[in-house]
């Protein structure tokens, strides 16, 4: 393991400046790193010399690609599944800790950010992102549902598209991001390193990226509204899927297909959870929600599976257990969930 810190934190100009740096592996979140960043803030917040935090990811291919989920499938056939409820349980309560950070907290969304990456940015006070900003929450390819506060901002999204982005791990543009609630402003990836500067020479965060935005334009996810909305406010999974199929245009037909290839199990607690998020009125509820419903995946076989699949392997052929809807116990997720 390398002696590099995994997170760069230091103070300039009155700015806690955090850079997640494990530029190899898209800065993909290990404990370690949720560590890091949770004592960096702990210190900041009572520091009169910090006035804002700034987030950003080291290397050019985004800000962060999600948890290493590498790490968890090794510590499930590790016997240690405990180390990743630990892992997940403060990785959540970080997500609560930004969410109600008192000081202005600046995320530079560019490039690859999804699952934990949206957890540590899309929950701060400025979310950024740039036209090569890719943003989802993918957890239903690999056996997982979304968690990290992602329900809570899913469930908040038009209409349902958030729906269908949880269900389908669909991937945000800049423009998809800001008008569904995961961003606030978009910056071209061009005037980013002279944001950054004004940032970290002290100037007012809101009026520096007020400075440097520009219109995100359209979204193109708002042209899919009509028939998303149509097809993703069925009450089961099976409905959403008729309801795609009876639709039958090309780009109902894709939807349905890419459900077809996800984790039956993930599907339904991920339905249940986007639905259940909406009646929550705090995000600790929803981060309470999503450990309890992640700690039962985690006991399941296809967290490892699916990551073996897409990850490890990278056969994209992953066995799900059970192998249908029809076979998943919604009760069962409904209960868990409850």
């Amino acid at each position: 393991m390398s002696d590099e810190p995994q997170v760069l934190a230091r103070v300039e100009n009155g700015v806690g400046h955090l850079t997640l740096n494990r530029p190899r592996a898209i800065n993909a979140l290990t404990h370690r790193m949720i560590i890091s960043i949770r004592d960096a803030l702990g210190q900041w917040r009572s520091d009169a010399r910090v006035h804002s935090v700034l987030l950003d990811g080291a290397g050019d291919r985004g800000l962060c690609a999600g948890g290493d989920i590498r790490g968890l499938r090794e510590n499930v056939l590790a016997s240690r599944p405990n180390d990743t409820r630990d892992f997940w349980r403060d990785e959540y309560t970080l997500c609560a800790v930004i969410a109600n950070y008192p000081k202005p907290y600046v995320a530079l969304m560019d490039g690859v950010t999804m699952g934990g990456g949206v957890g540590v940015a899309s929950h701060g006070s400025i979310r950024v992102v740039t036209e090569r900003s890719t943003v989802a929450m993918p957890e239903t390819r690999i056996g997982l549902a979304p968690d990290i506060g992602g329900t809570w901002l899913l469930s908040r999204a038009p209409g349902e598209i958030g729906t269908y982005l949880g269900l389908n791990a669909a991937t945000m543009t800049g423009a998809d991001a800001v008008w569904c609630g995961f961003a606030d402003h978009l910056v071209p990836s061009t005037n980013l390193p002279e944001l950054r500067d004004a940032l970290l020479a002290g100037d007012d965060p809101a009026a520096a990226v007020a400075r440097f935005e520009a219109d995100p334009g359209p979204a193109p996810l708002e042209a899919n509204r009509d028939w998303v909305d149509s097809c993703y406010s069925a009450a089961t999974v099976p409905e959403v899927i008729d309801r795609l199929d009876a639709l039958g245009t090309d780009a109902a037909r894709a939807a349905s297909a890419e459900l077809a290839e996800l984790c039956p199990t993930s599907l339904v607690a991920t339905l249940a959870g986007v639905r259940r998020s909406r009646q929550r009125d705090h995000l600790r509820d929803v981060l309470d929600q999503e450990y309890r419903t992640s700690s039962w995946l985690l006991d399941r076989p296809d967290l490892v599976e699916g990551i073996r699949a897409r990850v490890v392997d990278k056969d994209n052929a992953p066995r799900w257990n059970p192998a249908t809807i029809a076979e998943v116990d919604l009760a069962e997720v409904e209960q868990m969930i409850a």
